[in-house]
């Protein structure tokens, strides 16, 4: 090899090492400080395009989520609300078949239809109170049904069913103006009592159904983006046990690279001992 002092190869050469080493100590720093192996495109295009779709998968099953959370509540206000409306019907049918004692004196027969109206009243500010968030499912105010998201597509929809126990309705047939104050009217609002205790029940049974459902579907969207969380932390996440070593591996490499170089960009001195003289 020629010696010269406008070129030295050697020095080149453990330059572009040194080089090398400080690149991959750059990149090893780098997973270190974010956590992870692939935090852009340039590191692997195709596992961050991967990642990115499920981030964006993630994402959306937490618009899911939130929807399915508001179903959740709207379906146990209803609930609460229509056991309330339940018990009440319970109590009105006291008053009911009270009322249809022919030997009650009119001051007692006056003072049950009280009772008996102002337990109608009570059901309907149950009714009128249970809503949640703007929706209410009892007071016929909404269509058939309410809809809510049960995939990322937003393409699966999950339902729950309105159930109107407005009085004078289709389940709760008693009229908000009905009196038991004889015992003819009594006998009447005793039949309509009856087949709407059991439509109500009949009522809370699908809401509870509904709601079983629901809760089931949130469980599985929990689950399902934790699943996805774990699988992109595969993608893209760093070994940082493993980026230590390689830390400490490359900080060696640097110190000796260093060396090197500065041996190399030395080696041209000799050429002094070659001019001097004798």
């Amino acid at each position: 090899m020629a010696i010269s002092v406008h070129t030295n190869k050697s020095a080149l050469i453990a330059l572009q090492n040194l080089n090398k080493t400080n690149d991959q100590l750059s990149d090893v720093q780098n997973r270190i400080n974010t956590g992870l192996k692939i935090s852009n495109a340039k590191d692997n295009a195709a596992i961050w395009a991967i990642a990115q779709g499920q981030r964006a998968d993630i994402g959306a099953l937490g618009a899911v989520r939130m929807s399915l959370e508001r179903a959740h509540s709207i379906a146990e206000v209803s609930m609460a609300a229509g056991e309330s409306v339940s018990d009440l019907m319970v109590q009105l049918k006291e008053k009911v078949v009270a009322a249809m004692d022919t030997s009650l004196d009119a001051s007692s027969r006056t003072a049950l239809d009280s009772d008996f109206k102002a337990l109608l009243r009570q059901i309907s500010q149950v009714v009128q109170n249970a809503e949640f968030d703007g929706a209410n499912l009892l007071d016929g105010s909404l269509g058939a049904s309410i809809q809510f998201l049960a995939n990322a597509d937003a393409n699966s929809k999950i339902t729950l069913s309105t159930q109107n126990l407005s009085l004078g309705g289709s389940i709760i047939s008693v009229a908000a103006t009905a009196s038991i104050s004889t015992v003819t009217l009594a006998t009447n609002v005793l039949t309509q009592l009856n087949t709407s205790l059991t439509q109500v029940n009949q009522a809370l049974g699908n809401l509870g159904s509904q709601g079983k459902q629901i809760d089931a579907h949130l469980d599985f969207v929990s689950k399902l983006t934790d699943v996805l969380e774990m699988g992109v932390g595969n993608l893209v996440d760093a070994d940082l046990a493993k980026e230590s070593a390689r830390l400490q591996a490359l900080q060696v490499q640097q110190q000796l690279g260093a060396q090197a170089l500065s041996i190399a960009n030395a080696a041209p001195q000799v050429i002094l001992q070659l001019f001097r003289g004798g």
